[in-house]
């Protein structure tokens, strides 16, 4: 456990000193929760709704941090520190690819649960916004989204030949995700067709996960999703393991 805290501590430090996250998982989400705060207010989610545009919206909000780190943080500094040979480095210690890419999604983990309490704060503080669910199924689905879109990252990092390949990869992945899961446009306003798109992206059932989980809604209407999110876990986990390249 030393080597994976001094290592995480090492990562840590790099990711703040660059400013990517900070400013995408951190301040992005924050600006994004007050916009839609003071455009819609206290206004209802549709026509008759018993909660708010903001209180629909705010686990969609929670993982725009959670995509960030996923899909862009992660491959792109995997990919990069093969593309330096910081990785062939690696190869020859006693770092395994297990605590290696652990401590990369722990570094993300830590800005996905900050940016969490950051829309929180703002959201209940600024718009009055409560929770309607419970917090600990909310935490926990909020957790399995986050791991499963991670292990997307995981396995594009770990497998990505050289750097722009993994660019290419990240960006394919986080802008149709950013844009049309529900993260930033409401899935509810979207036309029928492209519903049913973004139903195929992952970030789309975690999402329908979290809004359950927060509006208190029946765990049944939610078992697609949750199946969904832990089978991508694992399979993509897996897979980032078994075919992880040092160069």
């Amino acid at each position: 456990m030393r080597k994976f805290y001094t290592l995480l501590n090492t990562e840590l430090r790099l990711s703040v000193r660059d400013m990517n996250m900070p400013i995408f998982a951190l301040c992005m989400p924050a600006v994004v929760v007050l916009i839609i705060g003071m455009v819609f207010g206290d206004r209802p989610a549709f026509a008759g709704a018993p909660y708010t545009f903001l209180s629909q919206s705010f686990g969609a909000l929670a993982t725009i941090a959670v995509c960030a780190g996923g899909l862009m943080g992660l491959p792109l500094v995997l990919s990069d520190y093969r593309n330096k040979k910081i990785l062939k480095r690696f190869q020859v210690t006693p770092t395994s690819p297990a605590i290696l890419l652990g401590v990369q999604v722990a570094v993300y983990t830590l800005y996905a649960l900050v940016s969490l309490i950051l829309v929180y704060l703002i959201s209940a503080l600024g718009f009055g916004f409560r929770l309607r669910g419970s917090w600990l199924i909310f935490l926990g689905a909020y957790l399995l989204v986050t791991g499963s879109i991670f292990s997307i990252g995981v396995l594009v990092g770990g497998v990505a030949k050289n750097e722009k390949r993994a660019g290419l990869l990240a960006s394919a992945l986080y802008f149709p995700m950013l844009v049309f899961s529900g993260a930033t446009l409401p899935y509810e306003v979207m036309p029928a067709g492209l519903q049913r798109v973004a139903d195929v992206m992952p970030l789309t059932q975690g999402i329908k996960l979290l809004k359950a989980a927060s509006l208190g809604l029946p765990v049944k209407d939610v078992v697609l999703p949750l199946v969904l999110m832990i089978a991508l876990m694992v399979a993509c986990v897996g897979i980032a393991l078994r075919s992880f390249r040092w160069e």
